[in-house]
């Protein structure tokens, strides 16, 4: 079972949901479990689709993919979503193309030793998505202050706000149904696979 409620399988789908299952079917003709939660309400999956694109993949976001990913694996690790945490990881693993330095983040993102591996915005970023997260009812004005002062503008501190208020969505919807990863292929998704894949 890979949620605790049931999820419309493809070749049960009609109208609408077959709709959107086609819309987010992914290059390896499947369509991952964090959509298929929403098969008996499929107007949420469209939602959540427009708000996902627009916020970790539109070509007006300034900061780098791979740190909007991990941005998206501190908040998962923080809400213990280990959906989430499973593909956007291996998506920041394989956009930073250094094992090292991916496997040093990681470390950091566990241990919330974040200075040991980022310096300056992103290290401030890094804390900001994380008391926002963790601690939201105790964000202030000098939060945001401080990251102007470790050299953050206002539109990157919009985008890790939005990647982080995004994520703190998903990870209700995954953890609170019970989604798992099982039949999802993992990670970033960015050409179709070829023959041989």
């Amino acid at each position: 079972m890979s949620a605790w409620i049931r999820m419309i399988p493809l070749e049960e789908a009609t109208g609408k949901l077959k709709e959107m299952y086609q819309r987010v079917t992914t290059p390896h003709g499947t369509v991952d479990n964090v959509m298929k939660a929403h098969s008996l309400r499929p107007h949420t999956m469209e939602g959540h689709l427009v708000l996902y694109k627009n916020v970790l993949h539109n070509p007006e976001n300034t900061l780098p993919f791979w740190f909007l990913e991990v941005i998206a694996s501190c908040v998962s690790m923080a809400n213990h979503c280990d959906y989430s945490l499973t593909h956007h990881f291996a998506n920041a693993r394989r956009l930073i193309g250094d094992e090292d330095r991916a496997q040093n983040i990681w470390n950091a993102l566990r241990t919330e030793k974040w200075s040991e591996v980022f310096e300056g915005k992103e290290l401030a970023l890094v804390q900001y998505a994380h008391k926002l997260t963790v601690s939201v009812g105790n964000m202030v004005q000098s939060d945001i202050e401080h990251l102007h002062q470790a050299g953050c503008d206002d539109g990157e501190i919009l985008e890790v706000n939005q990647v982080c208020a995004y994520f703190n969505y998903s990870n209700r919807l995954l953890n609170g149904l019970g989604v798992t990863t099982q039949g999802d292929v993992i990670g970033y998704y960015k050409e179709k696979p070829t023959e041989s894949s």
